[in-house]
């Protein structure tokens, strides 16, 4: 008896899926219809973005361990204890995300040369002379723009023209002009930094229309960020080699001083024995002695604070390089074709086997509705 209740919802079930495939197959030309428009807007939409060239490459930086045997000896030698160094970076290879995207680092890149074929024409210009004037964004970029220019144009007749100010020449970084702010704002989208936080690998990723200038930002991103974190983290130390090199020149020249003075009244009183005469010696002696301890620890100090700058200054190893690449990472216009058949078909199907018998039925309630009011 179970088996004969149940029977009937498992044939419900299957006789409905069959008429949705039904549907589908009476209006197949309908969705096939459909599908055909979506790839024609697949391609219009994947050949109006414009190329795309990324330049991907590997660092690893170096684990820096400050309290090295041979620092400990020097240090030792000079009075100086390191045993409470913190051996951790100043710059986290996790802060190196926000180093790049920062502002100052961003419009430091505006004046990196650039050189590229554009039109079979060589161009030398700077980043920010090619993000001006040698990219360009798909149309319907400028469509969506227009109504804002036109409110910016017409702005500008009631106030009258500003001051225009071209390039980077009198940048202000908290104060960007709007050339200024959307030229480092699509700069910034198109640099990346990424850490990996279990083998502490830095991939450094750069997105440009342009292959040659993909590469050459690559290059000069990766230069720049081990300037930034070798200055910050050895910043304070070669502080601490000016400051000993000043005590070191001082100390040098109060010894020699000293030496000579002892040399001298040696020299012109060795004939005399007299008791003042051996006091006054053994007085300049004993100064020239102080004097001498005093160059010689800080020799030893001066040497302490080189070692120092050398041990913390970091060194990156290069695991993959910047390569120039060959073939554009964007757009697929392939993928970009299936994605839009895809939609058509998804949106064209629901519309058969849903959406036409919803609007149906949302029509003959209206016509109900103003029926009985009437």
């Amino acid at each position: 008896m179970e088996e004969q209740k149940y029977q009937p919802e498992e044939q419900y079930d299957e006789i409905d899926i069959m008429e949705l495939l039904r549907k589908l197959l009476k209006d197949r030309k309908f969705i096939l219809r459909w599908c055909a428009v979506a790839a024609v807007a697949g391609l219009v939409i994947g050949f109006s973005i414009p190329k795309e060239f990324t330049v991907t490459s590997k660092l690893a930086p170096e684990i820096v361990d400050r309290r090295s045997s041979s620092l400990s000896s020097l240090a030792s030698m000079a009075g100086i204890n390191l045993g409470g160094m913190s051996t951790s970076d100043a710059v986290s290879p996790d802060l190196y995300p926000e180093i790049v995207s920062s502002a100052p680092f961003v419009i430091d890149l505006f004046s990196v040369p650039v050189q590229f074929m554009h039109k079979k024409d060589t161009v030398r210009t700077d980043v920010y002379g090619y993000y001006k004037e040698y990219t360009r964004a798909p149309w319907w970029g400028y469509v969506l723009q227009a109504p804002m220019r036109a409110i910016g144009w017409g702005m500008s007749l009631v106030r009258g023209k500003p001051e225009k100010i071209e390039g980077y020449e009198s940048v202000n970084p908290v104060a960007l002009t709007t050339e200024q702010a959307a030229i480092a704002k699509a700069i910034r989208n198109s640099i990346s930094v990424v850490v990996d936080k279990k083998t502490m690998v830095i991939t450094v990723t750069v997105a440009a229309q342009n292959p040659r200038v993909a590469l050459k930002l690559s290059e000069v991103l990766i230069d720049r960020l081990q300037s930034y974190v070798t200055d910050y983290r050895t910043g304070k130390s070669r502080k601490d080699v000016v400051y000993y090199e000043k005590i070191y020149s001082e100390a040098k020249a109060d010894y020699f001083d000293a030496q000579q003075r002892y040399a001298r009244y040696v020299d012109s009183n060795q004939m005399l024995v007299r008791q003042s005469v051996k006091t006054e010696q053994e007085r300049l002696k004993n100064e020239m002695d102080l004097s001498y301890q005093i160059y010689n620890s800080a020799a030893q100090q001066l040497q302490v604070a080189k070692a120092k700058v050398q041990l913390e200054t970091p060194v990156f190893t290069v695991l993959n390089p910047p390569t120039l690449p060959l073939r554009a990472s964007k757009p697929s216009k392939l993928k970009t074709l299936v994605a839009f058949i895809f939609l058509g078909a998804v949106c064209s199907g629901v519309w058969v086997l849903w959406g036409r018998d919803w609007t149906a039925r949302f029509k003959k309630e209206e016509s109900e509705e103003e029926t009985s009011g009437e």
